[in-house]
């Protein structure tokens, strides 16, 4: 089980008093991004605003329109910032909390590294995680910051080095990234409706659940509040790429089985009959023009239409 702690609050740094006392305010867009995020982390996403990240940083709002000119650039920055946090992670080549990463080939090594960075930092900074999907849906792949963009290259360049095929790199992309994303959704998902509530069935609010309509639910649920953690995370990633690299080498297999004859059928030369004969021209074909079968009383069968 994987605990997760909040991280421990910070004021960001607005320069020397003496620089805020003469009305100077030594911005960017870095130290916008980093308040904003410290705001969401301690307060919540419903907490942000241009007024409270002003505040933040000391300075008024309206100097924060040259960094982040609406509150949804604040919210693509805020998803800029965890990208950029997991691209940091990754540089660092920490490696991966579990034992097994050694034995793999390295573009599967590195691909279960990155699926447990960013889970590392999804469980840092919870209130951060609905916008890996709302903002990914609303926002086109080519307006992305860098920082995701980069993220998804990194991605298919390991699933290029796997060998798979073309079809199997872009099953394999959308399976990847839709299995972590899900998986960090499932794990962070609200449960709990009464926290001051000792007992796990009040607690987890079972009691307002129809016992008749929803057995198997309520006798999972206390199990459903676990984290799964990063073995949970690597075990189905793991079960993903499996399959596809199966996939993948069946279609490999089945486009380089011979035709009938012992041999790929040239350009010139379709398969036929077990023997390799030629097919049968329009005029020799049964129902062709030139010759209409026998319908079943005995009829020459119409045209069709």
């Amino acid at each position: 089980m994987v605990s997760s702690t909040q991280p421990e609050r910070r004021k960001v740094d607005v320069g020397h008093p003496t620089e805020r006392r003469r009305g100077r305010r030594r911005l960017s867009r870095e130290r916008v991004l980093a308040a904003a995020l410290e705001v969401v982390d301690h307060e919540g996403l419903s907490a942000l605003s241009m007024r409270r990240v002003a505040a933040e940083l000391d300075v008024e709002a309206m100097a924060l329109y040259r960094y982040a000119p609406s509150k949804d650039a604040l919210l693509d920055g805020l998803v800029e910032q965890l990208y950029t946090e997991l691209h940091e992670d990754l540089a660092r080549e920490e490696p991966v909390p579990l034992g097994q990463a050694a034995e793999l080939p390295e573009w599967r090594a590195e691909l279960r590294r990155g699926a447990c960075a960013l889970y590392r930092i999804a469980l840092a900074h919870p209130h951060v995680v609905p916008l890996l999907a709302t903002r990914l849906l609303a926002v086109p792949l080519a307006r992305r910051p860098l920082a995701v963009l980069q993220a998804h290259e990194r991605v298919l360049a390991l699933l290029d080095r796997a060998g798979l095929d073309e079809p199997g790199v872009v099953t394999a992309y959308r399976a990847v990234t839709g299995w972590v994303l899900g998986y960090i959704f499932s794990d962070l998902r609200a449960m709990v409706e009464n926290p001051d509530e000792p007992d796990p069935a009040f607690r987890l609010g079972l009691h307002l659940m129809p016992a008749r309509e929803l057995p198997r639910l309520r006798e999972t649920a206390p199990s459903l509040t676990e984290k799964g953690g990063y073995q949970e995370l690597t075990d189905g990633l793991d079960a993903l790429l499996d399959g596809i690299l199966a996939a993948s080498a069946a279609r490999r297999a089945r486009a380089a089985e011979p035709a009938d004859d012992g041999g790929p059928a040239s350009d010139g030369e379709r398969p036929g009959s077990a023997h390799g004969d030629t097919p049968a021209s329009d005029d020799e074909r049964p129902g062709s023009a030139g010759e209409q079968p026998p319908s079943a009383d005995g009829r020459s069968a119409p045209d069709a239409v």
